[in-house]
């Protein structure tokens, strides 16, 4: 009962409160939106530029790691005391110098004095260990670009802390302003483990402009440049400049979507109907600074004699191999008709006027040198006239090329096979050990033709301090008969235009060079950025990339 009684006084309780219910006792605080926290970074101002290719090896001094990736990179990363104008004509980058010219004619001196707050990424100054490096390696590697310019510097000396750098030739050099572009950080590089072939090979280890790498993804095809914070001048107006790899119809779809801006591509003519098909989209041609050419190389056993390297010359059909390699693209209107001064170049004239096939002359000249047509093969002492043809792995035009060329010698009788080493083999090992007769490789304007004459064409000599003979050039030829001509041309005494007048010809009747074209890209660009152009010449595109602008962000 009494169980029962405190039951039915509870049920009171609860009707007379009228309060019995099963709810949650009332909040402490008046019930609200729980706020939503939003978070966004700041808005990433950048453009994106579609290319061929990201492949390794960015060292712009050696003829293995020549490609537009190579060029556009080094221009915004790599320091250079000039700079290519509008012109082409170097001019003094006052964001790296503070002077430099010659101050001493005996012996001939120039002094470069750099800015002190110009340092590399790493924060280590650029200074003068930075060009005597450069020295070094430019006249001792093989396969490097231009080297002739090199070889006349005998000393390299500094001071006020290696901000003012003094370089004294063994004799005159006009065309100083052409050394030292790119400088490479020498504190990280000097002392590293590996080889001339290990530099730039998949990275840069410090970079010194207005960009700096924050990415380089080979595998994936992408380089991502962000604005420096080391950098010691006006900071760039993008955050971001993202170079990534596509094929041409991707390439064509995302400037289409909008998601690339600009792409710069190796076109023939189905790619440049294909962009121009593109709404808005303006093209443009970007030679670069290569011209495709096939070195004969007198230095083999089998074309010593030049009876037989005309012979093989007379047996090639140049406009087919032009043809075949430009596929009516922009490179078609800058052949190379000359052996030393690229199309594109103030200076060039045109100095090859014919086709170079002759089958009569060809078959006259193997006869001459004791060659026997047996069936529809040449021979000599019973043994197949058989040539080797090198150009670099995975490297276009030039292995087409290389295979057309083949194709073109077998059908005139002269067996021959197509190899294809790594580029830094090609140009370190079977261009050095006499293992190939031909090969199809780039001629590189570094931007003096005076140098580059006697690059390509003069004999070597030997290193001012009597320590290293320096390598040959690619082609392995030499003739003394020219060589003061071209001498004279590198050190002022006579005009470059002169000098090629008389020696071109020459040159031709050695037939150790058969020019080709120069090769050059296309560009399109969209009109939601400005800036975008051709670059300097011989810098390449992305040169101007510290002025870009994005115009709908």
């Amino acid at each position: 009962m009494r169980r029962l009684g405190g039951v039915l006084a509870a049920a009171v309780l609860c009707t007379t409160a009228a309060a019995c219910t099963n709810a949650p006792p009332p909040p402490l605080v008046p019930k609200s939106e729980a706020p939503v926290i939003t978070t966004t970074g700041p808005k990433v101002t950048e453009i994106v530029v579609g290319v061929d290719d990201v492949a390794g090896g960015y060292n712009p001094h050696s003829l293995a790691a020549q490609s537009p990736i190579t060029t556009a990179l080094s221009s915004l990363l790599l320091p250079s005391p000039f700079k290519p104008g509008n012109d082409g004509a170097p001019q003094l980058d006052r964001n790296l110098m503070v002077s430099a010219k010659v101050t001493k004619a005996e012996p001939f001196t120039v002094t470069y004095t750099i800015r002190k707050d110009a340092s590399w990424s790493d924060s280590a100054p650029i200074a003068a260990e930075d060009f005597y490096y450069l020295w070094q390696r430019m006249r001792a590697e093989p396969g490097v670009v231009d080297p002739a310019g090199y070889r006349l510097i005998n000393n390299i000396s500094a001071r006020e802390g290696g901000k003012v750098v003094e370089v004294a030739f063994g004799k005159p050099f006009p065309g100083w302003r052409s050394l030292f572009s790119n400088l490479l950080p020498a504190h990280l590089l000097k002392d590293a483990p590996g080889t001339w072939a290990n530099v730039l090979s998949t990275n840069f280890p410090a970079t010194a402009g207005p960009f700096q790498v924050r990415s380089l993804d080979e595998p994936r095809g992408e380089v991502v440049l962000e604005r420096s914070d080391r950098y010691w001048e006006v900071p760039t107006t993008l955050d971001r400049v993202v170079i990534r790899r596509a094929t041409h119809s991707q390439m064509a779809e995302s400037l289409s979507k909008g998601d690339n801006q600009a792409a710069l591509l190796r076109a023939d003519a189905a790619d440049v109907n294909l962009l121009n098909s593109i709404a808005k989209v303006t093209t443009k041609p970007v030679p670069r600074n290569e011209v495709v050419q096939v070195l004969l190389r007198p230095t083999s056993t089998t074309l010593r004699d030049v009876k037989v390297r005309k012979a093989v010359v007379a047996a090639i059909d140049r406009e087919a191999l032009i043809a075949s390699g430009t596929q009516s693209g922009p490179s078609a209107s800058f052949r190379a008709d000359s052996y030393v001064v690229p199309p594109s170049r103030a200076g060039y004239v045109k100095t090859i006027n014919a086709n170079t096939l002759d089958a009569a002359l060809s078959d006259q000249l193997l006869t001459e040198s004791g060659y026997v047509k047996a069936g529809t093969e040449w021979q000599k002492d019973g043994k197949p006239f058989k040539l080797r043809i090198a150009a670099p792995e995975k490297s276009e035009p030039y292995v087409s090329i290389a295979n057309r060329l083949k194709v073109q010698l077998r059908d005139r009788g002269i067996d021959a096979e197509v190899i294809t080493p790594t580029a830094e083999d090609l140009f370190s090992k079977d261009l050095v050990e006499e293992n190939v007769e031909i090969a199809v490789v780039p001629r590189v304007d570094a931007g003096d033709s005076a140098a580059a004459l006697a690059s390509e064409f003069g004999c070597p000599g030997d290193a001012p301090d009597g320590a290293t003979p320096s390598p040959k050039n690619p082609s392995g030829f030499c003739d003394p008969s020219i060589q003061a001509d071209i001498d004279a041309a590198l050190n002022g005494k006579a005009l470059l235009s002169d000098v090629l007048a008389r020696v071109e010809p020459l040159i031709a009747g050695q037939a150790v060079a058969v020019p080709l074209f120069q090769v050059v890209d296309l560009l399109g660009v969209l009109p939601t950025v400005s800036g975008v152009g051709t670059g300097a010449p011989l810098a390449g595109v992305l040169s101007g990339a510290p002025e870009w602008r994005r115009l709908d962000k």
